[in-house]
């Protein structure tokens, strides 16, 4: 068969210099593995990256047969458009990634197949299955995460338009473990099990990039927490990179970063690292701190950070804004104090959202009647929050994240981050990223939002729980992004069922239907 792989890097083009930057940086490995599994059958495959209707790199001819698409929840409604056009002209078309197992019931309704997890059997179930589905399409699962995958080497041919695409920096994504050992309640990865891959995969994988000789490129760790085996992953790098010559990037929990395994890191080109801290009142597993809470924990990670910048210069903390153990506005102030504590520390915030069934605290959520209806297309972490916060009414915590947002990246605070790093091209990226993507872009769109629902009935309404009708100013908006696929979303598109999951019976986060039967 000609096979087609999309991969959407976004939901619309990029709109701000960063963006524009380093959108390409955004492809995902798994429809890679998907392209490399299906040539291995012998099938002809074509692949593309796209953001929004924006073509990014690669191509998809017209006369394929299948075509796979791969999104993220935020690109959900452009991927429902993508699949609406090919099926018109009898493509088949099936969804994976992040809102296929998120979202399957929904998913179902614009697909002819679905993927939650998928190994090779899956795959080639797909491939074998006759399609095409109406009104319901087909949903597949393997039991778990594939035992093994296609190395850069083998996903390289399908990669490389990606990294052509990317202008100043290349982000060379690598795997070497699946799922983590944490079970934080809000986490999609949480209901996976901790599996490492073949550390001789990871040598080979090491091998392959380096013989790439690609300018300005990174070896970035798409892992949910790398480094669980520390010394066995530290081993199989040393083995074969000679010390200094690949820069990496990974995200691991702050209880892995002590100071000797830091020293180590450094040792080995890790220049980045984006530890989790979610929470000043939960989630203290990750950083050792379990019964630490409040402004002894914003000293101690604080003083925890700020040694990991000293080996790691570009040290990001990520942090949620909107969990049930935020009462009251203390953990905003927390914030701003720990962003006096740890200057030269790059803060990642996030709006709490429940991404259907990925997550076992969205079914708690639920059972409460507090998740609302808010298009895909706004579950982006930023835009919107589709939550409704227990302990804030929406203007008084929209105006606090814009305060702290505006604290964190004030003029003031982007030059003391800058000034503290000790590289400058990563304190100049640390700068233009604050600037364009968190000043000027996100904190834009936060106040948007409070202006939304202070002066839009419809926004307040909708926001509040009194109407399920997508607000007009939210439609205008989608129809803006999605551009000339707009006329391909399907209009009922904009409305699902937010209590889906709940309306299953189950009971735990699973992230597969009983059964793949249409």
């Amino acid at each position: 068969m000609r096979i087609g792989v999309i991969d959407l890097l976004g939901k619309e083009p990029p709109r701000n210099g960063y963006s524009r930057l380093m959108r390409a940086n955004n492809a995902s490995i798994m429809p890679q593995v998907v392209a490399v599994w299906c040539q291995e059958a012998g099938h002809q495959v074509h692949y593309a990256y796209y953001s929004g209707a924006e073509l990014f790199a690669g191509g998809i001819p017209d006369d394929v047969d299948v075509v796979f698409i791969h999104a993220f929840s935020q690109a959900a409604l452009v991927a429902y458009a993508m699949s609406a056009r090919f099926r018109h002209a009898g493509v088949r078309t099936v969804l994976g990634g992040p809102h296929a197992r998120s979202y399957p019931e929904d998913a179902r309704l614009y697909f002819d197949g679905v993927v939650g997890f998928c190994d090779r059997d899956t795959l080639l179930e797909v491939l074998r299955d006759p399609g095409p589905h109406h009104p319901l399409g087909r949903y597949f699962s393997a039991r778990g995460q594939p035992a093994e995958l296609p190395g850069l080497r083998q996903r390289w041919p399908f990669l490389r338009p990606a990294m052509e695409a990317a202008r100043i920096v290349r982000l060379v994504p690598l795997l070497g473990s699946l799922g983590c050992p944490y079970k934080c309640s809000f986490c999609i990865d949480a209901t996976v099990p901790y599996q490492p891959l073949a550390f001789e995969g990871v040598r080979d994988d090491l091998r392959f990039f380096q013989q790439l000789n690609l300018p300005r490129s990174c070896a970035v760790w798409h892992d949910p927490n790398f480094g669980i085996r520390f010394d066995d992953y530290l081993d199989a790098i040393e083995e074969v990179v000679p010390p200094g010559r690949v820069t990496f990037f990974a995200e691991t929990s702050l209880a892995l970063l002590k100071e000797d395994n830091l020293k180590r890191l450094q040792r080995n080109g890790f220049k980045a690292t984006a530890p989790g801290i979610e929470s000043w009142y939960e989630a203290g597993d990750k950083s050792r701190m379990r019964s630490v809470q409040g402004m002894e924990k914003v000293r101690r990670v604080a003083d925890h950070v700020n040694m990991v910048q000293r080996y790691i210069p570009y040290t990001q903390v990520n942090l949620i804004f909107g969990l049930d153990t935020d009462e009251g506005l203390d953990a905003f102030e927390l914030t701003k104090q720990f962003i006096d504590l740890a200057p030269g520390v790059y803060p990642h915030y996030a709006l709490l959202s429940a991404f259907g069934r990925n997550a076992a605290l969205n079914l708690e959520y639920q059972r409460e009647g507090r998740v609302l209806p808010v298009p895909f297309h706004f579950l982006d972490l930023v835009t919107a929050m589709n939550v409704r916060p227990r302990h804030f009414g929406w203007e008084e915590f929209y105006s606090a994240v814009i305060d702290t947002f505006d604290y964190s990246f004030r003029p003031a605070a982007l030059w003391r981050r800058a000034r503290a790093n000790p590289r400058p091209l990563l304190a100049l990226e640390q700068l233009f990223r604050g600037l364009s993507s968190d000043r000027s872009n996100k904190l834009g769109q936060h106040r948007r939002m409070l202006a939304w629902l202070r002066g839009d009935r419809q926004v307040r309404d909708f926001f509040d729980g009194r109407t399920r009708e997508v607000p007009a100013v939210l439609t205008r908006q989608i129809q803006a992004h999605l551009g000339p696929l707009w006329e391909w979303l399907p209009k009922q598109a904009l409305r699902y069922d937010p209590d889906a999951y709940l309306a299953s019976g189950v009971q735990t986060a699973l992230p597969v239907l009983a059964g793949t039967a249409a």
